[in-house]
């Protein structure tokens, strides 16, 4: 690629265009300098549209957004409160569980801090809890919840690394399992520092109490068959992800706006739109992004990049002690599907080649994309929840530090433990 061609690209980034309108020159540009013919481009796309998994990304995305639009939140609050109150610093320990759960419905961090968030500050700051724990809590926990099925980030990890045609196949229900015990050490970790961060608080506790809880069952009693529908049906192998999918997002339908009727018919045509423009955004940038992964191969800078990085890097240890200070940065810098879409491509030979998993890539990839999101200086979570509780950007920087050190030392536990991802294989 010519100097002029990298200062097109870097003067379009500069004037703020899209990112798929970025990729999609590079693409261009790349392939031009090369004299490959560009239809090569419209082949990624129409391969891309071709895969079976993508099926599962915009039903589950239409599904997360119904949730969200109706009192999902707060029934799963009231849920978590009854069975997890009574522990020490219960409220606490709710708020972690109840945004992972959250989170892993709707597969948006941002989401879980507007609809949650609203409810779980008040009650903390008038259960005693210091108004800087608080915040650091609620801004940290929308990001729990992204290695829990149905994420969304899982499953789009899982249509790149297919696509690359690696060698070590895996299927979507393997990912799915790959994230359930990082993310459970990553809600116990917090969930210990949290109940010694406020051990004054300990006495302070809810009793639990069968009518109450019968109560919050029979109050959510349409939605409880949710986890059902995954667990049953992928890991059961009774139903493909894409039917597990599509059985999710009508019944979600069905309850919120015949049996819930906190979303009316009419209402409904801007739920699908919103939702499918996410999700047209998300797809756009994936299939140029694929056409520019092929152009990188072509012009073997995979292979290049592997064999300076093992030239530089001697052993798998430091490999990814690396590849973690990398990703932190980048969560910093990038939101996670853009980061997915542009990183995954580049990292994943490399990290095949020191005997990495790409499971075990993929846990890794999201557990630092999480911590990202609140990650100086424009973690998304750190803006929303700034925007949402009319507070200073610089308050939340320090509300959330001690958050981030707990899900570091996850981070490098899940990450020299790989046994924690791969328990299954």
């Amino acid at each position: 690629m010519t100097v002029f061609a990298i200062l097109i690209i870097v003067l379009m980034v500069m004037i703020g265009a899209p990112l798929f309108v970025v990729i999609l020159a590079a693409t261009m540009l790349g392939f031009v300098s090369s004299e490959v013919d560009l239809a090569i481009i419209a082949a990624e796309l129409y391969r891309i549209a071709e895969t079976p998994l993508l099926v599962a990304l915009p039903l589950f995305t239409f599904a997360g957004y119904i949730l969200s639009e109706g009192k999902t939140s707060e029934r799963i609050l009231r849920l978590t409160r009854v069975f997890f109150g009574w522990m020490p610093s219960g409220l606490a320990i709710v708020s972690l569980v109840a945004c992972a759960v959250f989170t892993a419905f709707t597969g948006a961090s941002g989401i879980t801090i507007v609809a949650l968030g609203a409810l779980l500050l008040p009650a903390l700051i008038a259960e005693g809890y210091q108004e800087k724990f608080s915040l650091g809590l609620v801004t940290t926990s929308g990001s729990l919840g992204l290695l829990l099925p149905p994420s969304i980030p899982l499953i789009l990890y899982g249509v790149i690394v297919q696509q690359m045609s690696l060698g070590q196949r895996f299927t979507l229900p393997e990912l799915f399992m790959a994230g359930l015990l990082p993310a459970l050490l990553m809600i116990l970790l917090l969930g210990l520092w949290t109940a010694w961060a406020n051990r004054h608080l300990s006495w302070q506790r809810s009793v639990f109490s069968l009518t109450e809880a019968w109560a919050a069952i029979r109050e959510a009693i349409w939605e409880l068959p949710l986890p059902v529908f995954i667990v049953a049906g992928i890991f059961g192998g009774f139903l493909t992800v894409s039917e597990v999918a599509a059985v999710t997002a009508l019944y979600v339908m069905l309850v919120e706006i015949f049996v819930y009727k906190e979303i009316e018919l009419q209402n409904l045509i801007q739920v699908i739109k919103a939702s499918m423009q996410m999700v047209g955004g998300i797809l756009m940038i994936l299939g140029v992004s694929i056409a520019f992964t092929n152009y990188l191969v072509d012009a073997q800078i995979p292979m290049h990049l592997f064999e300076w990085v093992k030239a530089n890097i001697d052993s798998k240890m430091s490999f990814l002690i690396l590849l973690n200070i990398f990703l932190l940065i980048l969560g910093a810098i990038l939101d996670i599907f853009s980061a997915l879409v542009i990183v995954v491509p580049l990292i994943v030979p490399i990290a095949l080649n020191y005997g990495v998993h790409p499971i075990h890539l993929g846990v890794i990839f999201l557990a630092n994309m999480q911590i990202g999101y609140f990650t100086p200086p424009v973690g998304m979570n750190l803006f929303i929840a700034s925007y949402r509780f009319n507070k200073p950007i610089t308050e939340l920087y320090q509300a959330t530090i001690p958050f981030m050190l707990i899900l570091l030392v996850a981070v490098l536990i899940i990450t020299y433990v790989p046994w924690l991802s791969t328990w299954f294989l």
